[in-house]
């Protein structure tokens, strides 16, 4: 049992980093551009009205500082554990070092959940914003290259979703440098069509449809077709667990330590930075999103894209192209960041020997993990043009938030076993905020679909199983402790 506890040494990390092939091109701000692209998403174009009226109505903006807040507790932890631990592997590599190495192997299984399914799931979203755009221009596809099988009711493959997936795949073979210059172009699209619906928006906005902010607590007919609790207080904390996937990926930055140039002092505040700006941009949205339309008139299709719609009733349906084009944009940016972020953790696990010497392979030109970003490409694009992805939202989120949690109490422990390691960031009351962060997570992780939570704990039990038939005997550590 003492083996599966074992940790890496810090010193081990530090050799990692030195023997890296990976180029470091990354600078702070390419390293929050990340952390923006992989948070902003058509989450932002979608989640509110949902949010708004079946749970908080005009005090979604609350919602989105609520989740912000329980983000933050996490992001600081990542903070310190990135300034003293800049090596690729993100919440597995920290928690190696600190905890064990049966735990580490277990984050950085959910950590698959995180990345690869939430790709999965963004490109069949994907597929859906671009079968929108090109309808707005009079194109329409058949429907059984659009659909999975089970979604068309036979033969069917959605070809969209399976072709972007190749297309973000080649780009990241080509080299991080590339990626990086790709992701920075979306975001500054996506960023200006956020800036747009809150700047043109707010000349719409009717006062009147924030009063009551904070709608007194009542029954609606909820989302499964049942009554259910709605509104007052309690509503806005219901919207802030609805929103939450809008806000999941500000921690792949923590993935690009071996790329960063200067990771220690870049990293942590690309983690905070990226957080910061979406959830002010996201609050602002909620506010003329919840001002242009009553919450209570966010019905049929108005739920499935919210923000076009208040456009629309707004006298400027024009909007939808922007909003839509936008929102098919932004959603490749995650897509890149998700899939980035899943190869950098294989790599990390397998330069520790957990995983096969294949994950570590770097391309002699372009200096990337090349056959497991084409295996992650392969795995990706058959799942999201063969299977109904309905779960998988879910499932990404527990994924994330069993991260999260995990990562509040590893640097906390690390705290208390070696204070005397260089931090170049501290988080302020460590004790408050990761006791704040743990509880957060778990609460959020409580509320998930049923059926997601038994879905990813069987996960979880399988990464188990993988790790005693592979992982624990092909160790690194596994070796030296036999050579010795």
């Amino acid at each position: 049992m003492s083996q599966i506890w074992r940790k890496k040494p810090i010193s081990a990390f530090e050799a990692d980093m030195k023997k890296s092939e990976l180029k470091r091109v990354l600078g702070k701000w390419s390293l929050t551009a990340i952390g923006i692209g992989a948070i902003i998403g058509g989450g932002i174009f979608v989640l509110t009205g949902t949010a708004a009226h079946y749970h908080a109505g005009p005090a979604l903006a609350l919602s989105f500082v609520v989740a912000g807040i329980a983000c933050i507790f996490a992001a600081l932890c990542y903070a310190e554990f990135a300034s003293m631990l800049p090596v690729e592997g993100s919440a597995y590599a920290y928690a190696y070092g600190t905890v064990g190495e049966l735990f580490a192997w277990i984050i950085g299984w959910g950590l698959i959940l995180e990345y690869a399914m939430g790709a999965m799931t963004v490109a069949v979203s994907w597929s859906g914003y671009f079968n929108k755009l090109l309808k707005l221009f009079g194109v329409t596809l058949p429907a059984n290259l659009t659909n999975d099988p089970f979604t068309a009711g036979g033969l069917a493959i959605n070809l969209p979703a399976f072709i972007i997936v190749w297309l973000v795949t080649i780009i990241l073979v080509r080299g991080i440098k590339e990626a990086a210059s790709a992701n920075n172009i979306i975001v500054v699209l996506k960023v200006s069509a956020v800036l747009f619906v809150i700047i043109v928006g707010a000349f719409s906005i009717v006062p009147a449809n924030w009063v009551p902010f904070i709608p007194e607590q009542t029954m609606i007919m909820g989302e499964s077709g049942k009554m259910q609790p709605a509104y007052g207080v309690m509503g806005i904390f219901g919207g802030a667990a609805a929103i939450f996937f809008a806000y999941i990926g500000f921690d792949a930055v923590s993935t690009q330590a071996g790329e960063a140039i200067n990771p220690k002092k870049d990293m942590p505040f690309a983690i905070i930075a990226s957080l910061l700006i979406c959830t002010v941009l996201y609050i602002a949205v909620a506010l003329v999103l919840t001002g242009m339309m009553n919450y209570k008139e966010i019905t049929g299709d108005a739920l499935k894209a919210p923000v076009a719609v208040a456009f629309e009733k707004a006298g400027k349906p024009w909007a939808m192209y922007i909003i839509t084009a936008a929102a098919t944009a932004g959603l490749i940016s995650v897509m890149l960041v998700m899939m980035l972020g899943q190869t950098r953790v294989f790599l990390g696990m397998s330069k520790d020997g957990l995983l096969p010497k294949f994950f570590r392979d770097i391309h002699p030109t372009f200096k990337t993990p090349y056959k497991s970003t084409i295996l992650v490409g392969f795995v990706v694009s058959v799942v999201a043009a063969f299977t109904p992805i309905g779960l998988l939202g879910d499932m990404t989120s527990f994924g994330t938030l069993f991260a999260f949690a995990m990562v509040c109490g590893a640097v906390w422990l690390l705290r208390i076993r070696e204070p005397q390691l260089q931090r170049d960031f501290k988080v302020p009351m460590l004790p408050l905020i990761a006791s704040a962060g743990i509880l957060t997570n778990i609460f959020l992780i409580i509320n998930l679909n049923s059926l997601a939570q038994l879905l990813a704990m069987a996960w979880l039990v399988l990464g188990v199983i993988v790790y005693f038939a592979y992982g624990k005997q092909h160790s690194n550590l596994e070796k030296e402790q036999h050579s010795k």
